[in-house]
């Protein structure tokens, strides 16, 4: 039985093989195949990928078997970063471009998760379009499709280090030492051979692919991963890069430092002329009033990369950012999330003269909480959001003063010092939450006073 929860807001992902298995992932490639070419033409092409995860062949070998029935042609990668992923979805192989990109990677999911990120014609296959590939899926599961594991092999790896190099040439030689944290995960399949090339000083840790992740798990998000590449920042090793398991998310940091992406975009931003830039509902409010101050425009949307992904599209922004280390230049690349790109851009900002640590300085102090989960149910936890909006139409006599309130994506409460996210993670049963203030204590208070309106929603539900 094909489970309706591994069809997710913007990716399909489950275990292996519980979830994600010889019937579910044929199925998937021939009815994403079907869909495929009657939104293309006949005889598509696509570009398929996978991460380091010990089960990323054998998927591979069952989607392709399932895209070609439908008819569709597969061009194969091998083991690729997400961003070479989409980035052969740009390219000619052959005299014509692919219609689609599919990507086999569980992320940072520990390492009996796999799953797929879909394009078609550069735009993200997801929310809608993947509820109702599943039901299709769902519904069809009695179908055979046979063993027919046939593809054509493209050397993507090669076509994105040339690029790489030639855009940042200017970078060849730059005296600055760094280190690089790949946690095991596919950044390394291209990574070192563009920094040799450019003749860079780096200190590498943990760049061998291993889908078991024996060092940390591959997720830079998390404090505890970033403990070994924080170690070596001493003395004139002065920056620090660390990956997660399929490259498309980055952290940076520097001696004092662990630059987050909204704060990243404020860097990016200072260097060009009145950019767009778009950011999430969990960015700082720093971020959107130094940018438009600075003469740019900043644009808060939804989280979530498909969402960001859609909305540069729509606006022809110059990139957009997460917090959590997604960074989408449409600004000299393709606009989709590349964390070895982002690399070498901020590598680009040190070898210009930027001072990274006095840049942050100048910044107005906040105080601000990383993401706080609070656990709730698949089913409570948008009728919970709802819940507290309607609450915060008559909240209690105690309640902080109210300035505006924000639903793009939850709810972002404006108060007089700072604001309040809550919204529902679209991948996982839990509201995420984020407070800032330029106050400290007033952060804490504008926490424990939305946290107190989710007791309440949640008391009203049961």
């Amino acid at each position: 039985m094909i489970k309706k929860s591994i069809f997710r807001e913007y990716d399909i992902r489950g275990i292996v093989p519980e979830e994600l298995n010889e019937q579910s992932v044929k199925l998937l490639g021939y009815f994403l195949g079907l869909e495929i070419i009657n939104r293309t033409t006949k005889n598509a092409t696509v570009v398929v990928g996978y991460d380091a995860r010990t089960h990323g062949i054998e998927l591979f070998e069952y989607l392709t078997s399932g895209l070609n029935k439908a008819g569709c042609k597969v061009l194969g990668m091998g083991m690729v970063a997400t961003g070479v992923n989409y980035f052969a979805s740009y390219q000619e192989f052959d005299g014509q471009i692919p219609q689609a990109s599919i990507m086999i990677t569980g992320s940072h999911n520990p390492s009996q998760y796999n799953g797929f990120k879909i394009a078609i014609d550069h735009k993200p296959f997801f929310a809608d379009d993947i509820y109702n590939l599943g039901d299709k899926i769902i519904a069809n599961q009695d179908i055979t499709i046979p063993d027919n594991r046939s593809y054509t092999t493209i050397d993507a790896k090669k076509l994105y280090i040339d690029w790489m190099v030639d855009n940042f040439a200017h970078l060849k030689g730059m005296p600055n030492r760094f280190a690089i944290d790949c946690g095991n995960g596919v950044a390394n399949t291209v990574l070192s051979d563009i920094l040799d090339r450019l003749e860079l000083n780096y200190t590498a840790l943990y760049c061998q692919p291993d889908g078991t992740f024996p060092n940390h798990h591959p997720d830079p998000s998390v404090q505890e991963n970033l403990i070994d590449i924080q170690n070596l920042l001493k003395d004139d090793i002065q920056y620090g890069f660390a990956y997660d398991g399929d490259a498309d998310r980055i952290a940076f940091l520097t001696q004092n430092h662990n630059v987050k992406g909204d704060i990243l975009a404020i860097l990016f931003a200072s260097t060009m002329q009145n950019p767009t830039v778009i950011g999430e509902v969990k960015c700082s409010q720093v971020m959107y009033d130094t940018i438009t101050n600075n003469g740019g425009k900043a644009i808060m949307y939804k989280t979530g990369h498909s969402n960001l992904k859609v909305k540069i599209q729509k606006t022809n922004a110059t990139f957009a950012a997460e917090v959590s280390g997604h960074i989408f230049f449409n600004d000299r690349y393709f606009g989709f999330d590349d964390a070895i790109y982002a690399t070498f851009r901020i590598l680009e900002l040190i070898k210009n003269g930027m001072d990274i640590d006095q840049q942050i300085a100048k910044l107005p102090q906040t105080f601000s909480t990383e993401e706080i989960k609070v656990s709730t149910t698949e089913d409570e936890k948008f009728i919970l959001v709802n819940k507290i909006k309607e609450l915060l139409q008559n909240p209690p006599s105690d309640f902080p003063t109210i300035k505006d309130i924000i639903d793009v994506d939850g709810v972002r409460v404006i108060f007089e010092d700072g604001w309040g996210l809550v919204r529902a993670s679209n991948t996982t049963p839990v509201l995420v939450t984020r407070f800032e203030s330029t106050n400290e204590q007033k952060a804490k208070l504008y926490e424990q006073k939305l946290n107190d309106l989710i007791k309440e929603a949640k008391g009203l539900l049961n």
